[in-house]
């Protein structure tokens, strides 16, 4: 009985472990995906934010690189947050007072459902360009681990500053008056 218990454990360990090393190959080619031709691409502040494209909830494609020319704030959300529920007034309100290029990232593949993602919406009036991001590949690429992570991208695509947590309407008019 004790041998049969030991070749199960092993036998899942060794599936898990064959399992996981398959997930991670199909992470990597998704992240190849991800346009980093550039070797000045990176995650800190002066580095060229990583291009991505992705879909809007409408359908709609649309790339970092679209909004060349213009600052940029990129925030990954989702509606289980609790601390993106409690800074989306302040960011719809940094959007219509402001004119700021907001893009809005969703983790869908965390959400419960789509539906949760529109009532959300819906509820606090949010009116900015939202990016669906299915299978979490360009939050995995900007390292959006805590939740919400933004990102201010400068007019010439480089990263101004990287913000994890909540911001407020204060900090977003600071933060957007140093950006270039």
């Amino acid at each position: 009985m004790k041998k049969w218990i030991l070749v199960l454990v092993v036998v899942g360990l060794l599936g898990w472990a064959v399992y996981d090393f398959v997930l991670s190959d199909d992470d990597k080619s998704a992240e190849q995906e991800v346009d980093i031709e550039n070797e000045n691409v990176g995650l800190e502040p002066g580095s060229m934010a990583p291009d991505f494209e992705l879909e809007t909830l409408d359908g709609e494609k649309v790339k970092l690189s679209d909004y060349e020319g213009e600052k940029v704030l990129l925030n990954f959300w989702a509606t289980w947050c609790p601390p993106c529920r409690s800074e989306m007034p302040d960011m719809q309100k940094f959007y219509e007072e402001e004119d700021a290029v907001i893009l809005g990232v969703n983790l869908t593949e965390t959400e419960k459902s789509t539906s949760n993602v529109d009532e959300f919406l819906d509820e606090y009036g949010i009116s900015f360009t939202i990016l669906s991001d299915q299978n979490t590949v360009v939050s995995n690429i900007y390292k959006a681990q805590s939740l919400p992570t933004s990102y201010l991208i400068n007019t010439d695509g480089t990263i101004h500053n990287v913000a994890v947590g909540p911001l407020n309407y204060e900090m977003m008019v600071k933060e957007f008056n140093e950006m270039y």
